[in-house]
């Protein structure tokens, strides 16, 4: 069976066990003991984009991995010598290192796919 993954994240544990969890608005509105179950493990989700990022994001525990499926974004990582762009168009990937605080730019409407642990995520408004 397949499944939409702007509809249907994916959470794979450590165990290399994989379960499927409501996506979108649905994910953000999980039980705690469930959101706290996703921090640990690779949480697998699309989104998609017409508009820049509403803030700024930061993963302390693990690098990130950010496809590009179509469209084009100008992703903003805040490192240690600076901010980087790194534009991306039509298909193409980033891995975004641990510690480092990102934003995405759209420069047409795009669709991502990311790769995450989402335990100890930061936000901060863009």
């Amino acid at each position: 069976m397949s499944l939409n993954p702007q509809q249907t994240y994916v959470h794979l544990a450590d165990s290399g066990a994989a379960r499927e969890l409501p996506g979108g608005d649905a994910f953000w509105r999980l039980p705690e003991a469930e959101m706290d179950s996703c921090g640990s493990g690779w949480l697998v989700t699309e989104f998609a984009f017409t508009a820049d990022w509403p803030n700024w994001e930061m993963h302390p525990h693990a690098d990130e991995f950010v496809y590009l499926l179509s469209g084009a974004m100008e992703l903003h990582l805040e490192e240690a010598t600076g901010l980087r762009k790194v534009a991306l168009e039509g298909s193409g990937a980033v891995v975004v290192p641990r510690g480092v605080w990102h934003t995405g730019k759209v420069l047409a409407p795009s669709r991502m796919l990311h790769v995450t642990r989402g335990e100890g995520t930061q936000q901060r408004p863009a």
